[in-house]
């Protein structure tokens, strides 16, 4: 059987408050084989978006804290990873899609634009018409 894409296993979270330290999110596991898809459901302030943003890397410093977990992406562990290594692969192989779509794509420029802007970021071999085919086929 082939390893999972993101596997994650006892995760828990929590942020330092001036009221004390507040666990949020607490011994969640899971994982992701190619093609499927996994949907996260509860309340509001229930831990969602904080798990999110733990297997990502960017939990809010110094407030947030991973306490326990393993967060393996193609069977590699990225848990505690430097940020340079979390910065190649974010957006070439892992991405989170924020809940406000007014801070996901700005109304005010073209989508064109806003594309070309990310695949010049992350794929920087690609020529300018490359870069511009693959900004149609998205």
């Amino acid at each position: 059987m082939a390893e999972a894409i993101l596997s994650v296993e006892n995760l828990s979270c929590g942020f330092h408050t001036e009221e004390g330290y507040t666990r949020v999110v607490d011994g969640v596991s899971y994982a992701l084989d190619a093609g499927t898809t996994l949907g996260l459901v509860g309340e509001s302030g229930c831990g969602k978006t904080v798990s999110a943003l733990a297997v990502m890397g960017l939990l809010p410093r110094p407030a947030g804290v991973m306490e326990t977990g393993e967060i393996r992406l193609h069977g590699r562990p990225i848990a505690g990873s430097t940020q340079p290594l979390l910065q190649s692969v974010r957006g070439r192989q892992i991405s989170m899609i924020f809940q406000e779509p007014m801070t996901a794509l700005n109304p005010v420029h073209r989508i064109g634009k806003q594309l070309l802007e990310t695949i010049e970021l992350y794929e920087p071999g690609l020529g300018r018409a490359a870069q511009q085919a693959r900004a149609i086929e998205l």
